[in-house]
């Protein structure tokens, strides 16, 4: 099935310069990029992104560290993009994620895990793209390898 996910380097990823050799992974791996944008989250978008954890203890230190440095937006397209994007990121805490993904290769510590990808909840890939990308930013096209990627 094909379909789309939003993915997002934090603020860590983007300086420690680590945007090319994320978008290389999924790149690598057959997913295709439809839309990318570096840009600043500003304090109402974050507060809308992590609208499920407003309850929570940590929402602020969340909100505030999203909103502290630009962010590379991104949309993926590809067969079971938001399952291979969740795979390919690791667990949400480096500690447990296997070396090879992302976060086991490049995150050091919970709140500086280096990725954001959507989470498997039906509609969430969607809202969050809803929420970085206007339609018009978003680009649909045949890469030349797809025949090689899907049967």
């Amino acid at each position: 099935m094909m379909e789309r996910t939003f993915v997002m380097v934090k603020p860590d990823g983007v300086q420690r310069g680590l945007i090319g050799e994320i978008v290389s992974r999924f790149e690598d791996r057959g997913l295709k990029l439809v839309g990318a944008k570096l840009m600043q989250i500003d304090r109402e978008l974050a507060e809308d992104h992590y609208a499920e954890h407003t309850d929570k203890p940590f929402f602020e230190d969340l909100t505030d560290f999203i909103t502290s440095r630009p962010v590379f937006a991104m949309v993926w397209e590809g067969q079971d993009a938001i399952a291979q994007v969740r795979t390919m990121m690791g667990a949400t805490d480096p500690a447990d994620s296997d070396p090879g993904t992302i976060r086991g290769d490049f995150g050091l510590d919970m709140g500086r895990n280096v990725v954001h990808g959507s989470d498997t909840e039906p509609g969430s890939a969607e809202r969050e793209i809803k929420l970085f990308f206007e339609d018009s930013e978003l680009e649909d096209y045949e890469r030349i390898d797809e025949p090689w990627l899907y049967e």
